[in-house]
């Protein structure tokens, strides 16, 4: 059974107007929901369900890559990087405020255009090297367009994120048209995981405002983490030799 549709997180006041133009309502429509909270939410549900289906069918086609380059590696290699992989689709509830809060206007070739991460997948590697390897391994496929990279290894967030982040441009083939479909697609260690899990958490508990003596604790965190990782990476490249390609040298 499908989650009901609220508005929890939103504004009301921009929300309802938002959702009015989002459902391009005619004069017959305006009337039917006039006063109608109820109606206006599954006439939302309704429209919102056929514009999230590619992103469903788009995330099938990238989970299929990312197994298949799995099942790969198990037999051909004596590591196989990836550890696990977990997607998911925005739900409609988080769709929405993401739409009201980034200022994004209602017209959905719009929001497909701007919103990126409506469809996304994680995967887990065990060292840093891997996180390169998998990325070079999903881009480079034919089938895919890799519309942007942000290397959040490379470049950490002052708040100690580390990840690999990905939107890949998959095509979804219906039975009346081609829709390309962008995923994000986020490769980390598992010590980088467990990191922004941990925060996630965190921000959740304290509604996105974390104390500055928390704040700090994370980020000294997130340095002994990627301390592990480094380390992890020398031994590895002791034992099997040098580092595996990034996107930029592969």
């Amino acid at each position: 059974m499908s989650e009901p549709l609220t508005l929890s997180g939103i504004a009301p006041s921009p929300s309802i107007a938002y959702l009015r133009a989002l459902i391009g309502e005619g004069e017959t429509l305006r009337e039917e929901i006039e006063g109608d909270a109820d109606r206006l939410m599954q006439i939302v549900r309704e429209k919102l369900e056929g514009f999230l289906m590619p992103y469903e069918f788009g995330l099938k086609e990238i989970l299929t890559k990312i197994e298949i380059l799995s099942g790969e590696w198990d037999v051909t290699t004596p590591h196989n990087p990836i550890e696990h992989v977990k997607t998911r689709v925005k739900s409609m509830d988080s769709l929405l405020g993401k739409l009201v809060r980034t200022g994004c206007p209602p017209d959905l070739e719009e929001i497909r255009h701007r919103i990126r991460d409506i469809g996304g997948a994680r995967i887990t590697c065990s060292y840093v090297q891997d996180c390169y390897l998998v990325a070079h391994a999903l881009a480079s496929q034919p089938d895919i367009t890799l519309l942007e990279e942000k290397d959040y290894i490379a470049n950490v967030k002052p708040s100690g994120y580390r990840s690999l982040h990905l939107i890949l441009e998959v095509p979804v083939f219906l039975s009346t048209r081609t829709i390309d479909v962008p995923i994000e697609v986020q490769i980390r260690t598992i010590a980088m995981d467990f990191w922004a899990s941990a925060e996630h958490e965190l921000k959740y508990k304290y509604k996105g405002e974390l104390p500055a003596e928390m704040r700090a604790k994370l980020v000294q965190i997130a340095a002994t983490a990627a301390s592990l990782d480094e380390q992890m990476g020398i031994v590895r490249e002791q034992i099997e030799g040098p580092s595996l390609p990034t996107l930029d040298n592969a």
